[in-house]
């Protein structure tokens, strides 16, 4: 889809939406095991305000729509959780299943707003919209919403694989060391502090292209009907 201002409009809270619902899933996951951290922080809200990291939520997608870029990508302010809190499955396995929430999460609001999408975009529904509504509804109403779902489709998918690579800090980093012998946990820790580099270095080297590309486009073509 062409970027332009019209679907900057759509794209700029389907992207917030994401990213705070992300974090939003490692609060309430880590919450519900029993630590109050995310709640004593105030950020178990879909408040936007809380929740925006001027780097994540606004400089890099500004950034991505000056240069043009097909799609825009961010993050949230990450929600703390201290994972000693866990009164429920303890410390590893709760601190794996509270990783696996923000792109669990994201994958499902996906999954809903392509279907979604289909159901609105069939051409029985804008038929029977057209005869009862007029085309006055669809080009003011319903094609707006359908540019909203499918972004939403697209930044969450992008969300969800981009943060399961197995690379600490992003969440797969974090699920897997949590599945690793306590041993090999500790030798992997150092590395969370050059995680982004790594990222960035791989992106490169083209992570995305090889990595993220695919996945990427199997799952935005099946949720789409593409």
């Amino acid at each position: 889809m062409e970027l332009n201002i019209m679907n900057l409009i759509f794209m700029v809270p389907a992207l917030l939406f994401a990213v705070i619902i992300h974090e939003l899933g490692h609060g309430i996951v880590a919450y519900r095991l029993g630590d109050p951290t995310p709640k004593l922080a105030g950020r178990l809200t879909f408040n936007p305000i809380p929740h925006i990291d001027p780097l994540g939520s606004i400089i890099l997608p500004a950034l991505m729509v000056l240069l043009k870029f097909p799609f825009i990508f961010g993050w949230a302010k990450p929600i703390p959780v201290n994972a000693w809190n866990f009164k429920k499955l303890g410390y590893r396995k709760g601190m794996a299943v509270t990783a696996f929430a923000g792109p669990g999460i994201n994958f499902t609001a996906a999954v809903i707003f392509g279907i979604l999408y289909q159901l609105l975009s069939t051409p029985q529904v804008l038929i029977t919209l057209n005869e009862t509504l007029g085309r006055g509804f669809i080009d003011s109403v319903l094609t707006p919403v359908l540019i909203f779902l499918k972004y939403s489709v697209s930044i969450n998918i992008i969300l969800a694989i981009f943060n399961l690579l197995p690379i600490p800090p992003l969440d797969g980093g974090r699920i897997l060391m949590s599945l690793l012998p306590p041993h090999m946990e500790q030798k992997l820790e150092p590395l969370e502090q050059w995680g982004f580099f790594i990222v960035i270095l791989l992106m490169i080297a083209g992570l995305f292209k090889y990595v993220i590309l695919p996945p990427y486009l199997f799952f935005t073509s099946v949720l789409l009907g593409y």
